[in-house]
């Protein structure tokens, strides 16, 4: 451990990330108190930590930062002062799993990379004591993009960690008492900023006649091990990738967690039942069972929460529609059960679609609704694209959300399937 350390030590980050993700992160936890007290866990030389230090709640916070190696804590008190941070930045040596803060100590705790350490489910459990009422956990975790991972990419991480997919993780965050308020995956050049500087050192390790190299067998190890992840991010990069969830603890009047999942062929009935009773008409109902058979219906991507009882206590579909000739997704309906609207049980099924869409490669989603409420999912005014609805409506209320950055977003008018009628 300590040759890897030392591999490791001087580097800028010691996870994929960069300060445009930690940014869009806190952009998601919404209004933070005044100078709120930030705990930053695994925080490594603290490139978070400085800047969380100087912007978070808008005039900054007082950051504890948390890491085991006295390295890394003492290359994030010398930038920190750098910086004129010094007395906004405490470090503490101390393991993750075992933290000596007392409950409710932080407004917000973050661990950019870091969850691994102790595990996805150990770190949700664990740290969901040290918040705040009102608090909000952020972490980011490694997890499978594809359904199916090749053999290759399972022989190099199985061995080392259970990797998920998002909708599990969002199942796990859900059935560990949290509410889920933004998803987002992290963009392949937050991986170039972690791997090229040290693909860099490795080289200049590996270099013969290297003096970090000779009679080093533990630095020899490190190196190797360093090359076989760096070899298993060129040949299966595109199988896994980093997501961060940010989240924030249940509490009176969110009612409880709602696993969300794909709907059944056993679901179809209390699915038409739950939007029978949502809704004042037939209408909803009817437009379900009838993108059911139209080719614009998306397998997977038809949703449910489950109540305690593990009836269907809510539903969300996305189906295909096109924007100009180019694909996007539809949001609708989104329907609950009248005796649990405002439990929470609407917006789990609907984080956890957008995010099985967001795995599925799907780039772009369309909603018209309510935008107090679907802004909470990222959704923006769709006008602000280009995107306009086939037919009059408030401009507000068509919206859109992009769920891959990296995909140019179409302008003009929405293509809905025929059975919406327009």
């Amino acid at each position: 451990m300590e040759a890897l350390l030392t591999l490791h030590g001087g580097l800028p980050r010691q996870a994929p990330g960069s300060d445009a993700s930690t940014r869009h992160l806190l952009s998601l936890c919404g209004t933070l108190p005044g100078r709120p007290r930030v705990l930053d866990l695994g925080c490594g030389p603290g490139r978070s930590a400085l800047l969380l230090a100087a912007e978070a709640g808008g005039h900054g916070a007082e950051v504890t930062a948390v890491d085991l190696h006295d390295g890394f804590l003492e290359e994030l008190r010398t930038a920190a002062a750098a910086r004129g941070l010094a007395e906004s930045v405490r470090t503490v040596s101390a393991d993750m799993g075992a933290l000596p803060f007392e409950d409710g100590s932080f407004d917000l705790v973050w661990a950019e990379g870091s969850a691994y350490a102790i595990g996805f489910d150990t770190a949700l459990a664990r740290w969901k004591r040290l918040l705040a009422p009102g608090g909000t956990l952020v972490l980011t975790e490694c997890q499978w993009t594809v359904e199916e991972p090749s053999a290759g990419a399972r022989a190099f991480w199985d061995p080392q960690y259970a990797l998920r997919t998002t909708a599990r993780n969002l199942a796990a965050a859900q059935a560990a008492g949290y509410r889920v308020t933004g998803v987002h995956q992290l963009p392949d050049s937050d991986w170039a900023e972690y791997y090229g500087p040290l693909a860099e050192r490795v080289r200049a390790r590996a270099e013969a006649g290297s003096p970090a190299m000779a009679g080093s067998p533990a630095m020899e190890a490190a190196v190797a091990a360093t090359r076989e992840e760096l070899d298993a991010r060129a040949r299966h990069g595109h199988e896994y990738g980093y997501t961060g969830y940010v989240l924030r603890t249940v509490t009176a009047g969110d009612g409880p967690a709602w696993p969300a999942r794909p709907e059944t062929a056993a679901d179809t009935a209390a699915v038409r039942g739950v939007n029978l009773a949502a809704f004042d008409t037939p209408l909803e109902a009817d437009l379900v069972d009838a993108l059911r058979a139209d080719d614009a219906w998306v397998p997977g991507l038809s949703y449910v929460a489950e109540g305690p009882d593990g009836s269907v206590a809510a539903h969300a579909l996305l189906t295909a529609c096109e924007v100009d000739g180019a694909r996007a997704l539809a949001l609708a309906p989104v329907a609950a059960d009248p005796a649990l609207q405002r439990s929470g049980a609407g917006s789990s099924v609907v984080r956890a679609l957008l995010a099985a869409a967001r795995e599925r490669g799907e780039s772009l989603v369309l909603v018209l609704g309510h935008p107090d409420y679907y802004q909470r999912f990222g959704f923006v005014p769709a006008s602000r694209f280009g995107i306009r609805a086939p037919f009059e409506v408030p401009d507000e209320a068509m919206m859109a959300l992009v769920l891959d950055d990296s995909v140019p977003v179409p302008a003009g008018t929405i293509s809905y399937p025929a059975p919406f009628g327009v």
